[in-house]
């Protein structure tokens, strides 16, 4: 089982990589969709900056509250309504590593036997805080693929 550093460590790098694999993108290159039916690069960063804080709340009501409900996020209404293409890059990139360094610190903060801790997701059941965390530490690499795929294709 890995430490709380050690999960903090992985979470906070995540950030790092995800303002790596977007570093010199135009907006129009962000916003292209040179695969279709899937998402532009900026939407990809959109839904890691919106589903952040979803995952950082479920750490929070493991850690603080008695086995807490977890609710379920649809990914794709969240796309459909929340203006991705709208959005800043720069801001959504700085919301991500906001985010993710502040949780690093509270999962720094914690006793191993706390990474134990369970919550009940409305949809998965119970999740441990450690599978919480490593959901979240998986998230940026599973979408990175995906950014380099559109980098590719767009000759970027």
């Amino acid at each position: 089982m890995p430490t709380p550093s050690e999960l903090a460590d992985q979470y906070v790098a995540g950030a790092a990589a995800l303002r790596k694999a977007v570093a010199g993108m135009t907006r129009e290159q962000l916003t292209a969709r040179p695969i279709p039916g899937r998402w532009s690069t900026l939407e990809c960063v959109c839904h890691l900056a919106d589903f952040d804080p979803v995952l950082v709340d479920r750490m929070k009501r493991i850690i603080a509250l008695g086995k807490p409900l977890l609710i379920g996020a649809d990914e794709n209404q969240y796309l459909k309504t929340l203006a991705y293409n709208e959005r800043d890059v720069e801001e959504e990139l700085t919301l991500v590593e906001v985010t993710r360094k502040q949780m690093a610190r509270i999962i720094r903060s914690l006793k191993p036997e706390q990474l134990e801790l369970v919550g009940c997701h409305n949809e998965r059941g119970l999740l441990t805080l450690e599978k919480v965390i490593q959901t979240a530490i998986n998230h940026i690499p599973h979408h990175l693929k995906f950014i380099e795929e559109k980098r590719k294709a767009l000759g970027v």
